[in-house]
Order: structure tokens, then C-alpha cells, then sequence
């Protein structure tokens, strides 16, 4: 309106509105806006409030606009502070819920109308298909990736709250809301008005229902980890190629790149050296091998030396040997920590029956004594739950799941798409290491039990972007022999 007002045509000659703070609520833009109207022939004029020209009427003007200003401020402080005291008390502030919840009325107050967030059925089945397909995928393909999930829901027909298809960002926030799993949504991590983050001590956790177990919200985000682009290329996650990102080059250690050439119309594809390719020959010979007879040789060990029921119980039997071997040193560590942790309470609870009984009196000698106990125990307590999480799980040789799990990696590795494939085959290979003579596949039996047990491993992949992240390689440069298995083909 007012940049239509200042057009050459000056199409209206007076702006009217029932008060000044209708008009503008800052009283510096309001003084600049009006003299700015009235360089363009056009008066801004109140209903209700003095709006002659006179010195006089333009001084009343300007202190009910600073007064509009101070009043607008407090009515803000105060509706933040009832806000914030209402969100205290777990109640949802008028936003959009979430998907998969919905806004109800939790209790009355006069005419204000308290509510809570509660499950909304539909959506929340929406939710767990997302975090489902993206773990494990529709039964048919492996596990998908975030755009391919939210290809799948829409080409499926699923739709938003407001009927419109997934977005790639937008399922991204979903995958990682810890709030579906958590049951905590915060209120008051931005500024409303420039985006801010404020200060987290004076963010507010609402109680809202959970919708995800924390276990699979837990997996989700190691899975979001590894496939992060700044830790794991686009390529290796995307790509059509089998072994890209585990096929390495064993002079070099260089990964094995996707190369190809088309002769007289038909095109051919090879793994070759990265070394070689990018810093010539004086850093690698190189060596080029069909990615055809590559992935042929490597899905065909997999399957005939490793993925059989007899291999499989056998590495799990050492496993399972060598663990035990621990053992006893373990055992006889957590029998020391939980000595010196019962030790610790018990003098304490002697302390306390002491200065109950009047036997003693509790001077500022005592006081640092039990002070010091405490800390002791403290301590004690905290190395006892680090020794017990660092214990291995014993390995457990379950017939029925290796034949199971062999079955299944089989039958993916036949009839699997190429990303379901690569997913499963980097669920058990650390890395391929192709030779003149013989190609190595290295794995972790500790992996091969956990994905035979359904458990959730992570690599602890570095960020793969960045040159020379371990710019010494005079250790740990080749998996040592009690954690690699090697193939020769």
C-alpha cells in the first residue's frame, strides 16, 4: 500500500486507520513512513487519535508512537514468559504438531483451552514405515536411502498432513527428530523472529508420547553417520559399482576406481588402481580388472568360503575360544572393582550408624572424610560399569541362525538389486584387496558375529574427504590375524 501510494499517479490521497499502533508499531518507522507518505501528497490519518499538522498534534503523534512501541514490547515479554510457563507445564503451544502426533485438549481454564500433543494412528504408522524402510527397506529391495525412501512414499501414494509428496529435507528431519524416541520435544531453541539459537540452558522439554524405540532411532542415526557424505563419498553409498569403497589395490592400498572404455560399440568397465591413475605409474604399477570377473569372484568366495553353515561355526568357534581366553582377567578385575565399591559403602553406612547413634559427632574432619569416601566409591563404581561395558559378549554358536543368516546372504547376493548387494556385502567385508595373483577379502569375526546375532555394527569410518588422515602409516597399516579372514582366489 505504501509503495503504491508513492507511485507518480498518487492513485488515493489519504491512508486511514483506526489507531497509529494499527499503523505501525516502532515509532522511528512510523515518523519516517508518514514523512515519507507526505513528500508524496498522501496523509496518514487516525480515527481515534489527534492527527492535525500543527507542532503541537505532531509531538502528541510521536510520544503515542513511542508509547505503541514500549506497550508492544511488554505484551511480548509478557505473552513469552505465559508461553514459557505454559510449556513448563507440558502443554503444546499452538504450532503444527510433528508428524504423527496430533494437537488434543488436555484441560479447560476458564475460557483458555490447554493442550497436549497425543499419537495420531495414521501418521504415526507413517513414521515407522519411514524409519522402517530405511533400515530394512519394503522386503523386496535392501535397506534405502534417504531419496529413495522418499521416492518409495510417493510412488506408493503416501502424502503430508497437507496432501502434498515427501521431500528429501523434510524426511531427513523426521529420521533425525530424537523426539519420536525420546518422548522430550524442546520449545525455545530459536529466536521466532531472526532464527537465533538461545541459550540451551533456558530451552524447555515438553513430555510428548514416543512413537520409535530408542534402539531403532539408535540405529537410524549410525546408519545417517556412515553415509554422510563428509565420512562416506556419494559414490561409494550410491553408485552402481559392487565393491566401490572396499576394493583396494594391494600394492598401494589405494581404492579401486571405476574405469571404462567402448570398443567398436560395446562398453566395458574395470576396477583399476586409484594410485595409478591419479599419480602415474612411479607411485603404482596399477592393474585394471573387469569389474564383471571382480564382482563374480568376490560374491562367489563369499558365498562358497564363507557362507556356508561349517565356515561360519567354525571362525565363530574361535571367536568364541579366544574370548574365553579373557576371561579370566576380566573376571578377576570386576571382582576387585565391586570389592573396593562394596568396601566403600560399607564404611560409610558404619559413618552414618555412627553419627545416628550419637557415638560420634559430625565435625568438619568428618565431613571431609566422607566426602572422601564418597569420591572414592564414586570412582570405583564409575571404573566397575567401564570394565563391564568393555567386556565382549561371549559368541555364541546358534545353529539355527547361522543356517538362517547363511541363507539369506546367499539368496541376497543371487537375486538382490546392486545397492541391496552392496549393503549386504559391506555388512560383513571390511575391504577387498585385489593382488596380481590373489584377491584377500578382509573381515572382522566380531562383525561377522554381530550381523549373524541382528545386531547393529558400526565401521567407525573417518571422514573420507580429507587427504592423509593418518598421515603415518608405521601402524595398524593391515588388519592383524586374529581380526581379518582371508580368501584366495
Amino acid at each position: 500500500m505504501i509503495e503504491r501510494a508513492c507511485d507518480p499517479d498518487r492513485p488515493f490521497d489519504v491512508i486511514v486507520c483506526y489507531a497509529f499502533n494499527r499503523f505501525y508499531r516502532n515509532g522511528a518507522d512510523m515518523e519516517l513512513a508518514i514523512r515519507k507518505l507526505r513528500k508524496h501528497g498522501v496523509e496518514v490519518v487516525s480515527v481515534t487519535q489527534p492527527t492535525n499538522d500543527d507542532p503541537s498534534s505532531i509531538l502528541m503523534r510521536q510520544l503515542i508512537g513511542i508509547f505503541d512501541e514500549a506497550t508492544s514490547r511488554e505484551i511480548s515479554k509478557n505473552t513469552a514468559r505465559a508461553m514459557r510457563e505454559s510449556a513448563k507445564q507440558g502443554f503444546w503451544n499452538g504450532s503444527m504438531a510433528p508428524l504423527g502426533y496430533k494437537i488434543v485438549e488436555a484441560e479447560r481454564r476458564g475460557q483458555k483451552i490447554k493442550k497436549k500433543l497425543d499419537v495420531d494412528p495414521v501418521e504415526a504408522e507413517i513414521v515407522r514405515l519411514i524409519y522402517r524402510l530405511y533400515l530394512e527397506g519394503d522386503g523386496t529391495t535392501g535397506p534405502l536411502g534417504v531419496k529413495e525412501t522418499t521416492k518409495w512414499l510417493n510412488s506408493h501414494g503416501y502424502r503430508t498432513r497437507r496432501g502434498a509428496t515427501f521431500g528429501v529435507g523434510p524426511l531427513h528431519r523426521i529420521l533425525t527428530d530424537a523426539s519420536y524416541a525420546t518422548g522430550r520435544k524442546s520449545y525455545g531453541k530459536r529466536d521466532a523472529r531472526n532464527g537465533g539459537r538461545h541459550d540451551p540452558s533456558t530451552v524447555i522439554e515438553i513430555s510428548i508420547p514416543t512413537i520409535i524405540d530408542m534402539d531403532v532411532f539408535e540405529r537410524v542415526q549410525a546408519k545417517l553417520g556412515q553415509s554422510n557424505p563428509r565420512v562416506t563419498p556419494p559414490r561409494v553409498v550410491n553408485g552402481p559399482s559392487l565393491l566401490t569403497g572396499i576394493a583396494v589395490c594391494a600394492s598401494c592400498g589405494a581404492g579401486m576406481t571405476r574405469t571404462g572404455t567402448v570398443r567398436r560399440g560395446k562398453a566395458y568397465s574395470y576396477y583399476s588402481c586409484g594410485g595409478c591413475q591419479q599419480k602415474g605409474k612411479s607411485v603404482c604399477k596399477g592393474r585394471h580388472v573387469p569389474a564383471a570377473v571382480l564382482d563374480g569372484i568376490v560374491v562367489n568366495g563369499l558365498k562358497q568360503r564363507l557362507l556356508t553353515p561349517d565356515r561360519l561355526t567354525s571362525l565363530l568357534q574361535i571367536l568364541a575360544d579366544r574370548q574365553t581366553a579373557k576371561t579370566e582377567a576380566v573376571d578377576r578385575r570386576l571382582t576387585a572393582l565391586q570389592h573396593e565399591v562394596t568396601e566403600c559403602e560399607d564404611r560409610l553406612r558404619r559413618l552414618y550408624r555412627s553419627i545416628e547413634d550419637g557415638i560420634v559427632e559430625l565435625d568438619d574432619i568428618l565431613r571431609e572424610r566422607v566426602a572422601a569416601l564418597k569420591s572414592q566409591r564414586d570412582q570405583a563404581k564409575a571404573a566397575l560399569d567401564r570394565a563391564r561395558a568393555q567386556c565382549a559378549t561371549a559368541a555364541v554358536i546358534d545353529t539355527v541362525k547361522i543356517d538362517t543368516f547363511a541363507r539369506l546372504m546367499t539368496e541376497k547376493l543371487d537375486t538382490g538389486d546392486t545397492h541391496a548387494r552392496k549393503t549386504y556385502i559391506r555388512s560383513v567385508v571390511d575391504a577387498v584387496e585385489v593382488g596380481d595373483r590373489a584377491i584377500r577379502i578382509v573381515g572382522s569375526k566380531d562383525v561377522l558375529q554381530a550381523a549373524i546375532a541382528g545386531k547393529q555394527t558400526t565401521n567407525g569410518n573417518v571422514r573420507g574427504f580429507v587427504r592423509k588422515w593418518r598421515a603415518r602409516r608405521d601402524s595398524n597399516s593391515r588388519p592383524s590375524d586374529s581380526k581379518s579372514d582371508a580368501l584366495s582366489s
